[in-house]
């Protein structure tokens, strides 16, 4: 008889000795594993790694979605208040994209259906190349609802369906409490409520003050900036060097809606700053900056963007909303 290895006598030697390898190549993987998530937890608190995202609300009350989205929303909430439209429309408007579209300006869709409402050049909407305007879809759709008697009183799925005629109407009654809250933050009534985690800080790209205002005065019409301001420093104006390029928006607004008017400003240009290279929105005491940790609001040094009030008849400038760009 040859020579028994130790391992053959004491079979249940090698059992653990090949458990304690396996449990030791786990613990190895698993201290891998942390260090991976610690390194891209990192990268999110420094604003240097992940997708940008943008949410509006608090606790579980939050919606959370793209600067894509956010983007379209914002200017579909501008069309809604610059045609005088009440913070209702603007919520049914809301959810009809969010189901049309998800809030993204789509080439495609049923037949020939485009854009964020999903409109049809068959159908009188108008050409493709119009209803893939954001600005123009939005505005055939308010056209649309003013012609629905007494929309706002109606239940969100019957008013959106009078203009859509959608073959599944009741698909728009989900989207209704997300809508509720965009269109809140969006029109002014909720403070400070529209953030986003990151934005376009960190590639290097820079921001053109003047693509900014005509964006504005796309969004808002003309009257969103004076005149004069659109030609360079005053109240509109950016001045640019070393840092950031900074535009200063008046708030215009009638008495008692001036602080509403702010936020609305302040919140389309947190909505809007991927695609506008905006690094810091300031308004009311406030300030968002893009790429901070929880992309959201916090307090400023400076005294509340009131400033001194240049009345005129029943409109007045109510200081204004500040926008750092990315130089």
């Amino acid at each position: 008889m040859g020579l028994v290895s130790e391992s053959a006598s004491f079979p249940g030697r090698n059992r653990t000795s090949r458990r304690r390898g396996r449990v030791a190549r786990a613990t190895a993987g698993f201290a891998v594993l942390l260090a991976v998530v610690a390194y891209v937890a990192v990268h999110y608190v420094i604003g240097g790694g992940g997708p940008a995202r943008c949410s509006v609300g608090t606790g579980e009350n939050t919606y959370e979605f793209t600067p894509e989205q956010a983007a379209n929303a914002a200017t579909i909430s501008a069309v809604g208040t610059t045609r005088g439209m009440p913070e209702r429309a603007v919520t049914i408007a809301l959810a009809t994209a969010l189901q049309e579209s998800a809030l993204r300006n789509i080439a495609h869709g049923d037949r020939d259906s485009l854009g964020l409402f999903q409109q049809r050049p068959s159908q009188g909407w108008g050409t493709a190349e119009q209803i893939l305007d954001p600005v123009y879809s939005s505005g055939k759709f308010y056209e649309g609802l003013e012609k629905v008697p007494g929309y706002s009183r109606l239940p969100l799925t019957v008013a959106a369906q009078k203009v859509q005629r959608s073959g599944f109407p009741q698909a728009y009654a989900k989207h209704e409490p997300d809508a509720a809250l965009l269109a809140a933050a969006l029109t002014g009534r909720s403070a400070a409520a529209l953030s986003c985690t990151t934005g376009p800080a960190r590639d290097g790209l820079p921001g053109d003050p003047v693509k900014v205002r005509a964006e504005l005065v796309r969004d808002f019409g003309e009257k969103a900036l004076p005149q004069a301001g659109l030609g360079g420093a005053g109240s509109a104006g950016a001045r640019a060097g070393a840092g950031p390029a900074e535009l200063a928006v008046p708030v215009r607004a009638a008495a008692g809606s001036r602080e509403r008017r702010g936020w609305e400003l302040a919140h389309w240009a947190v909505a809007r700053a991927d695609g506008l290279r905006v690094v810091e929105v300031a308004y009311a005491g406030k300030v968002w900056r893009a790429g901070e940790a929880l992309g959201g609001w916090s307090k400023t040094g400076d005294a509340p963007s009131g400033g001194a009030e240049a009345a005129s008849g029943t409109d007045s400038v109510f200081g204004s909303v500040r926008i750092r760009l990315a130089q």
